[in-house]
C-alpha cells in the first residue's frame, strides 16, 4: 500500500501566526484521531533562493506576511478520503471553517494531494 500526502502553501499575516498555530494545533490533533499517520505545520525561514522557482515567486507574500508549508501523510488515497471525510463532520472544528474568522486568506491558498514516490 502506497502512502499519500496532502500538501498546502499559503501565507498568513504574520501578526496572526499566533492564531494560526492555534487552529492548527487543534486541527492535527482532530486528523491525528482520525487516523493520519503525520501532520507537519513549517514557516518559511530560508527562502531567498536564487535557483529554481522559490515559494516567494509562487505564493507572492505581501509585507508582513509569511510562508507557511504543510503535508499530511496517510496510508493511501482511501485512508485520505476516509479521515478527511470524518474531520469535515468533527464539531471541534466547526468555529475554526468559517471563512471570515480564519487567519488567512483561503483564496490564496495553494493545496493538492500526491502520490508518495520515495519513501525513506
Amino acid at each position: 500500500m502506497s502512502r499519500y500526502a496532502d500538501g498546502f502553501v499559503l501565507v498568513v499575516p504574520r501578526k496572526k501566526l499566533d492564531a494560526y498555530r492555534r487552529v492548527s494545533q487543534k486541527a492535527g490533533k482532530v486528523w491525528k484521531d482520525y487516523g493520519a499517520l503525520e501532520y507537519i505545520e513549517t514557516v518559511g525561514d530560508d527562502l531567498k533562493k536564487k535557483w529554481g522557482r522559490p515559494f516567494a515567486k509562487l505564493v507572492k507574500p505581501r509585507a508582513g506576511e509569511v510562508i507557511v508549508f504543510s503535508w499530511i501523510v496517510y496510508k493511501s488515497k482511501g485512508h485520505r478520503d476516509r479521515v478527511n471525510a470524518k474531520v469535515m463532520k468533527d464539531p471541534r472544528l466547526a468555529s475554526t471553517m468559517d471563512p471570515k474568522t480564519m487567519p488567512f486568506d483561503l483564496k490564496r491558498m495553494s493545496y493538492g494531494g500526491f502520490r508518495v514516490l520515495v519513501d525513506m
